[in-house]
């Protein structure tokens, strides 16, 4: 199953990484319409570990594939990359 990522929440807490600070994570699967909401855990879970696919599509179309990674202090997290190259798509999306 994959998922478009169409918002986040962040926490209030001052991080030094700003993908540590996504708590939640608004998704919709685009071919069945079923939607919800997780914790940035249970998405890096999902990912990780299920074999699921996320991505987030931006204003002109292109995709970027969410990915996983972890803190030097063992902090779980997810981000966005597109050819290889990690970038910020995550923390442009609305809040929900």
């Amino acid at each position: 199953m994959s998922v478009r990522i169409t918002c986040i929440n962040k926490d209030a807490g001052n991080h030094d990484n700003p993908h540590e600070a996504i708590s939640f994570l608004g998704w919709i699967n685009e071919n069945t319409k079923q939607s919800g909401k997780v914790s940035r855990i249970e998405m890096y879970d999902w990912i990780r570990e299920k074999g699921g696919e996320a991505y987030v599509r931006g204003e002109d179309g292109t995709v970027s594939l969410v990915g996983t990674a972890i803190t030097n202090r063992g902090t779980k997290y997810v981000r966005t990359y597109a050819n290889g190259v990690w970038n910020d798509n995550l923390l442009s999306l609305p809040e929900c």
